[in-house]
């Protein structure tokens, strides 16, 4: 599985990377890191992804934005999206929803919930 996490703080990929191959099922996974959301597309169609974990405040393409424009690519429409970040108001999950993610975390980053969203989609 080839996982890309894309957050614009080398320390916030660095979190969620540790805590991922902390898990056997995790372990031996390839993991692709973007500091924004303009090099994370680039990565998404240059590579096949299985799982994109992406923060919504970045520079140059913020999480949102390259969430509409994977969802309206018939290619990628259907590549498992968590978005974590510091947004957390209600509307701003309502957004991200209608928006195409198919789970939403609040950082800080829970080990457990992340597995438990990890499960849920069956990765």
């Amino acid at each position: 599985m080839t996982i890309l996490i894309v957050d614009d703080s080398r320390i916030m990929r660095n979190i969620i990377k540790n805590t991922l191959t902390g898990h056997a099922r995790y372990a031996n996974c390839q993991y692709l890191e973007a500091p924004d959301g303009r090099e994370a597309q680039r990565l998404i169609q240059s590579q096949a992804i299985d799982l994109l974990l992406l923060d919504w405040n970045m520079p140059m393409l913020n999480g949102l934005e390259l969430v509409k424009r994977l969802r309206a690519d018939a290619v990628q429409a259907k590549l498992p999206i968590i978005m974590i970040t510091s947004e957390s108001a209600k509307y701003s999950v309502i957004e991200a929803v209608k928006a195409g993610v198919n789970d939403y975390l609040i950082k800080p980053v829970s080990e457990k919930l992340l597995m438990e969203k990890l499960e849920r989609l069956g990765l």
